[in-house]
């Protein structure tokens, strides 16, 4: 299995992780998470350099509700830390390969520069 079940325990490790992250919030009983599973899974397999985890919205209400989790599925990206995607609705295969291309190539040293003189300017 290319994808890891995440839990309240295990999230923020995961997040500390040193790959790119891609998280799948759903729920058993949810139409369109059954339909972007499958997807989720395929892309999952083509990119061992990311981690591709899925939360069970209703075992993890508690984590979901933390991050505010409304509608699903949803999906989160993180890379170093830093959320860089967080978008409710099923994706379609191209659409989703494409997301992880974009997250592999983004220039993580401008990000955190641009995070901290965020920061600087709400602390000022």
């Amino acid at each position: 299995m290319s994808t890891i079940e995440l839990t309240k325990d295990t999230f923020q490790n995961a997040v500390m992780g040193d790959k790119p992250l891609i998280v799948d919030f759903w729920a058993p009983w949810c139409g369109p998470c059954r339909s972007f599973g499958p997807v989720f899974e395929q892309v999952a397999g083509e990119h061992p350099d990311v981690t591709f985890a899925k939360i069970n919205t209703e075992e993890e209400q508690e984590l979901a509700g933390a991050l505010g989790i409304r509608s699903i599925p949803t999906l989160m990206v993180f890379r170093e830390q830093v959320m860089l995607f967080n978008q409710a609705g099923a994706l379609q295969a191209s659409q989703l390969q494409e997301l992880v291309n974009q997250v592999k190539g983004l220039d993580m040293e401008k990000i955190h520069a641009e995070i901290a003189e965020q920061q600087g300017q709400q602390a000022g």
